[in-house]
C-alpha cells in the first residue's frame, strides 16, 4: 500500500494549482485512477467493456450501453453512479473500500468542468525557456540549479548547508568523477591551491583523467547488462570485453550522447561503418544466449530481441515495456501491439541465438594490430601489381587480410557453409569462419562445397594430442580424400583461447563440382579428451598465384593467417530479401501470431515520418529534439550518480507509476542545458552539476531538516551514501598501493572462495601478477555466479537491464571487509607501507593515513583507539611469535589497517 501512496503525495507536490476551483486530470485524478480503478479498468483488463487508459476508451459507450464519462454531465456518467451506489455488487471499486468523500467530489468536478484528459508529465516536451526561481545572493548561488534547488528550500523555509571543506570536497569529487580516492600528496596540493577557480582546475583534472572512462563504464554496463558469459543454465563464456572497452574511449573521450546512442543501436547501419562503429552494437548483444542441448533456436532468438524492446526503452526512455508483451500497460497508454511495432526494429538482425554468435567483429590488439600491419605492408609491397591491395589502412585490417589472402587464391570458408553436428566443448564463430573445440569421433560437415579447383585444405590449429583428421565426401562414412596429423602445440586449454597456433596444410584428391565435405576427428591416445581447437580453414586453389612467389613470403603468408584476432559479437542487419516479417504475439507466446505490424515507435510517443524506417531511425528518433523522454532519463541517470538519489527517484521508470520529480522545472532545465547548450556532452553537464553550490554542501544534519526533508529529496544539504561495491574494492586497493591502473583489456578473475564457479562449467582461473588488483570493473562476470564479494555490496548480476541499484545494509558487507583475501591484502600491502613509510612513530603513521579514510583532520579519539589496538596486538603477537609467520609488527598493524577499512567513512561517501 506504501507504494502507491507516496507518488500520490509526491504528486501532490508537484503539480501547481492553476486555480482555487480547476480540476487537473494528472495532478488530481490520475493518482486516483492509478490507485483505485486502473487495475480493472485498464491495459490487463476492462472490465465491464471500460478502460481507463486511453481518453477515447474511457468516453465511449461500455458493456452496459451508457458511457461512464460524459463530459460536462457529471450527474449523467456511470462511472459516478457506481462509484456512489449503495449496492456493494454494484459500487466501484468492488470488493474494496470505497472512494473517499473528497475523492468522488475531485472526479465529479472534473467530469462537470470538461473532463479534460491530459498527457502524463514524461510525454510532455520540455520547457525551452524556464525562468530561474530568485534567490538571495547571500547563498551564493553558482548556476540555474542552485536558483531551483535553493527556490524550493525557501517555499520549505529551509536554507541550505554551508559548503563541505576542501578535503571531504576533493575525495567527494574524486569518488564521484573517476571511483579512486585521492592521495595524501593530492590533498596537500589542493590545500595549498588558494587560487579562485582552484576547485574547478579539480574538477577539469579529474574528468580528464584516464579513469574517468572506467569509472562511468561500470556505471553504463548496468544498463548494458554487461557480462562475460551468456547466462541460463549453460552460462558459457563470451567474448565481448572489447564492448566495455569501447565504452571506456567513449566517455574518455566524451563522445557525445546523441553519437553514443547511435553507435550502440545502428552504428552497423552508419556509412562505411568502422571497426568501433561495429564494436558499439555489442551493447545489444549482451543479451542472455541459451547453449542448452535442445532448446529452441528461434525460441529464444524471439527471447532476445523482446528484451532489447525493453532494455532500449527502459535505458533511453524510462519506460517500463516488458509488461507490453503479454497486453497493453496495465498503467501508461501503452498498446499490445507497440511492444510488436518496437519489436520490429530489432527483428532483422542476423544472429539467431546460435552457439557460435554469429555475427562478429575482428580487432587485433595492440601488438597483434602491429604485427598484422607490418606484415600486411611488407607481403604487399612485394606481390605482383594484379594481386596488390590498393592501400593499407589501420582502420581495416581484418578485411585486408582476408581481402589479400583471396588475392593469392585462398578461399576463406564461409559460416553458411557448415552444419554444426558434432560433440564439442566449445564452438565459437567468427564472421565467415569457426573455432571448433573437439573430442574424439567428433565431426563437423561443410555443405556443398565447390572443390573443381582445390588441391588442398590449410587449417590454423591449436592441439593437446597430436590428434588425426580424415576427410570424407558426402557422408561419415564416405570416400576418403585426405588426412592429416595434428602436432602438439601445448599442454591445456585452461583459457578460452590457446596461446599458440599452427597451421595443418592437408592435400586432398580431385573432386568435381560441390559436395558435401565431412572432417572427422580421431584421437591417438586411449585417455585424450579434448583433441584440437580449430580457428580457421583455408581451401587452396590448384596452382594459386601464391606459389609463384619465393619461400620467405609464403612464411609470411602463414605468420599472417596464424594471427588470432579478437572476435566480438555485433548486430548486423539481414538482406532486404531475407527480412523476417513481425506479427504481434498472442498473450506474448511467440508461437501464437496475430496480426502482422511494421516497425514504429508506441502512438503516445509519436510516430516516425519514414515509410519503412530501421534501427536507424529509432535511434535517430530517440535523440531528437521532438523525443521528451531522452535528455529527461540521462540527466537524472547523471544525477543519482552524483546525489545517490534522482530528481525521479524511480530512474527505471517517469510513468504514471514512477515516483513524480522532486524538482520538475530542474530536470527540464537540466535536460534542455544538456542537449542545447552542452551539445549532449556528459562530461560537460557533469561539470556543471559538480560546480553548483548545491552539490558542495556539507553533508550534516539538523533535527529541523530531518523532520522536513528526511530523505534529502529537497537537497538540503550534501548527500550522503554507500558507495558502490567497484569504488569500495578499488579504493581498497589505491589506498594499499596495490592498484594496478592499466586501462582496457581483457577480464581479469581476482580471488573468489573456491568451488563457487566450478558449478558453472567453467573453473575460476586466479590472474596472477599484479592483474589480480585490476579496478573492479575489470572482474570477470559471470551471470549465474557473479563476483560474491561485489553482489556482497549490491551489485546486480546483469541478466537484465539494471537502472538502479538498490542499497542494502548487512552483516555480511562487513565480514567481506574483514575477511575477503582482497581486502587481507589490501590490509597487509597498506600496514606494510605505514611501517616503512613512520617506522619510527606508528602513531603518526596512523593519524596521516586515517586521512586517507576520513578525508579530515584525524579524530583524536579514533587515532588513540586505533593505536591503542596496535599496541594490545603487538604484544599479543610478540608473546605468541613462535606460532606466527610473519613479524608481530606486520600483523598488529595489519589489524589496524583492516579496522580502517571498516569504517563507516570508509564505505560512505561523504
Amino acid at each position: 500500500m506504501l507504494l502507491f501512496i507516496f507518488p500520490v503525495a509526491a504528486g501532490l507536490f508537484f503539480w501547481t494549482w492553476h486555480g482555487e476551483e480547476q480540476v487537473s486530470y494528472n495532478r488530481d485524478i490520475r493518482p486516483i485512477i492509478n490507485q483505485k480503478c486502473i487495475s480493472c479498468h485498464g491495459g490487463v483488463k476492462q472490465s465491464g467493456g471500460f478502460s481507463l487508459l486511453f481518453e477515447s476508451e474511457a468516453k465511449m459507450p461500455t458493456e452496459s450501453g451508457k458511457p461512464a464519462i460524459i463530459p460536462g454531465k457529471a450527474h449523467a456518467s456511470e462511472m459516478v453512479s457506481r462509484l456512489v451506489h449503495k449496492d456493494p455488487e454494484m459500487r466501484m471499486p468492488l470488493g474494496k473500500d470505497p472512494l473517499s468523500p473528497s475523492e468522488i467530489d475531485l472526479i465529479k468536478k472534473w467530469i462537470n468542468q470538461g473532463a479534460n484528459w491530459e498527457k502524463h508529465w514524461a510525454y510532455i516536451a520540455p520547457d525551452k525557456n524556464i525562468p530561474l526561481p530568485t534567490v538571495s545572493p547571500d547563498l551564493h548561488p553558482t548556476n540555474g540549479i542552485d536558483h531551483f534547488v535553493f527556490g524550493k528550500l525557501a517555499e520549505m523555509d529551509l536554507a541550505p548547508n554551508p559548503p563541505a571543506s576542501k578535503e571531504i570536497l576533493l575525495r567527494r569529487l574524486a569518488l564521484d568523477i573517476t571511483g579512486i580516492p585521492p592521495s595524501l600528496e593530492d590533498y596537500a596540493s589542493f590545500q595549498a591551491d588558494r587560487s579562485p577557480d582552484a576547485y574547478e582546475k579539480a574538477v577539469d583534472r579529474l574528468l580528464d583523467s584516464p579513469h574517468f572512462g572506467e569509472k562511468w563504464a561500470a556505471f553504463w554496463m548496468d544498463l548494458a547488462r554487461y557480462a562475460d558469459s551468456k547466462g541460463y543454465e549453460k552460462d558459457l563464456h563470451r567474448e565481448i570485453w572489447k564492448y566495455r572497452d569501447w565504452l571506456i574511449e567513449a566517455f574518455n573521450q566524451d563522445m557525445p550522447f546523441d553519437k553514443f546512442t547511435i553507435a550502440q543501436l545502428a552504428g552497423d547501419l552508419l556509412p562505411n561503418p568502422t571497426e568501433r562503429d561495429l564494436l558499439a552494437t555489442a551493447f545489444h548483444r549482451n543479451t542472455m544466449a541459451n547453449d542448452e542441448g535442445g532448446t529452441n533456436d528461434e525460441e529464444f532468438r524471439v527471447a532476445a530481441v523482446m528484451e532489447r524492446v525493453g532494455t532500449t526503452f527502459e535505458v533511453w526512455q524510462g519506460t517500463t515495456m516488458a509488461c507490453v508483451q503479454c497486453h497493453s500497460h496495465p498503467y501508461d497508454p501503452i498498446r499490445h501491439e507497440d511492444f510488436y511495432k518496437s519489436l520490429a526494429f530489432f527483428n532483422n538482425t542476423r544472429d539467431k541465438d546460435l552457439y557460435n554468435e554469429q555475427p562478429k567483429v575482428f580487432t587485433y590488439e595492440p601488438e597483434d594490430r602491429e604485427k598484422v600491419g607490418q606484415l600486411l605492408k611488407w607481403i604487399n609491397e612485394r606481390l605482383d601489381p594484379d594481386d596488390r591491395l590498393p592501400e593499407i589502412s589501420e582502420q581495416f585490417l581484418h578485411r585486408q587480410k582476408e581481402d589479400l589472402l583471396y588475392n593469392l587464391g585462398l578461399r576463406r570458408v564461409e559460416a553458411e557453409e557448415f552444419q554444426d553436428k558434432s560433440r564439442f566443448i566449445e564452438l565459437v564463430g567468427h564472421d565467415q569462419a569457426s573455432i571448433w573445440q573437439v573430442q574424439d569421433s567428433s565431426w563437423i560437415m561443410f555443405e556443398q562445397v565447390d572443390l573443381s579447383n582445390v588441391s588442398s585444405i590449410s587449417l590454423g590449429y591449436a592441439s593437446l594430442t597430436g590428434a588425426k583428421v580424415e576427410i570424407r565426401l558426402d557422408s561419415i562414412l564416405g570416400k576418403k580424400i585426405g588426412e592429416g596429423t595434428f602436432g602438439v602445440t601445448g599442454s591445456g586449454f585452461p583459457a578460452n583461447r590457446p596461446e599458440q597456433w599452427k597451421t595443418l596444410t592437408v592435400p586432398i584428391q580431385h573432386v568435381d563440382g560441390k559436395r558435401d565435405l565431412y572432417y572427422y576427428f580421431k584421437k591417438d591416445r586411449i585417455f585424450a579428451q579434448d583433441l584440437v581447437r580449430v580457428d580457421w580453414l583455408y581451401y587452396q586453389e590448384k596452382s594459386p598465384r601464391k606459389d609463384r612467389y619465393p619461400r620467405e613470403l609464403q612464411k609470411k603468408l602463414n605468420a599472417l593467417q596464424n594471427v588470432k584476432p579478437i572476435e566480438t559479437p555485433i548486430l548486423r542487419e539481414l538482406p532486404e530479401n531475407q527480412a523476417r516479417k513481425t506479427n504481434v504475439f498472442e498473450r506474448g507466446d511467440w508461437r501464437t501470431k496475430g496480426a502482422e505490424v511494421r516497425a514504429g515507435i508506441p502512438e503516445i510517443m509519436g510516430t516516425l515520418s519514414e515509410a519503412n524506417p530501421n534501427r536507424m531511425d529509432l535511434a535517430t528518433w530517440l535523440v531528437g529534439d521532438e523525443n521528451p523522454l531522452t535528455a529527461r532519463v540521462m540527466v537524472n541517470r547523471i544525477w543519482e550518480q552524483l546525489f545517490g538519489f534522482g530528481l525521479v527517484e524511480s530512474l527505471e521508470d517517469f510513468g504514471s507509476q514512477g515516483i513524480p520529480p522532486t524538482h520538475p522545472e530542474l530536470l527540464d532545465w537540466l535536460a534542455v542545458t544538456f542537449r542545447d547548450e552542452l551539445n549532449w556532452s556528459v562530461k560537460s553537464l557533469i561539470k556543471t552539476i559538480v560546480l553548483s553550490t548545491t552539490y558542495r554542501q556539507q553533508s550534516t544534519v539538523s533535527d529541523e531538516k530531518l523532520k522536513k526533508d528526511p530523505y534529502n529529496h529537497y537537497l538540503s544539504r550534501g548527500s550522503r551514501t554507500r558507495l558502490p561495491a567497484e569504488t569500495i574494492r578499488d579504493q581498497a586497493l589505491a589506498i594499499s598501493g596495490l592498484l594496478n591502473p592499466a586501462l582496457k583489456g581483457p577480464s581479469v578473475m581476482p580471488y573468489q572462495p573456491e568451488h563457487i564457479i566450478s558449478f558453472g562449467g567453467k573453473f575460476w582461473n586466479k590472474s596472477e601478477g599484479d592483474a589480480a588488483y585490476r579496478r573492479a570493473v575489470y572482474t570477470y562476470w559471470k551471470r549465474t555466479h557473479p563476483y560474491p564479494s561485489m553482489v556482497t555490496f549490491d551489485n546486480p548480476s546483469r541478466e537484465v537491464c539494471t537502472s538502479r541499484r538498490i542499497r542494502t545494509n548487512t552483516p555480511l558487507q562487513s565480514l567481506v571487509l574483514l575477511n575477503d583475501p582482497v581486502f587481507l591484502e589490501a590490509a597487509t600491502a597498506w600496514a606494510e607501507r605505514i611501517l616503512e613509510e613512520y617506522e619510527t612513530d606508528v602513531k603518526t603513521g596512523i593519524e596521516k593515513n586515517l586521512q586517507l579514510i576520513t578525508a579530515q583532520e584525524p579524530d583524536e579519539k579514533k587515532v588513540a583507539v586505533l593505536h591503542r589496538l596496535y599496541e594490545e596486538s603487538l604484544a599479543y603477537y610478540q608473546e605468541e611469535g613462535a606460532h606466527l609467520d610473519e613479524d608481530p609488527k606486520l600483523a598488529a598493524m595489519r589489524l589496524v589497517s583492516n579496522a580502517m577499512f571498516n569504517l563507516d567513512e570508509f564505505v560512505t561517501r561523504r
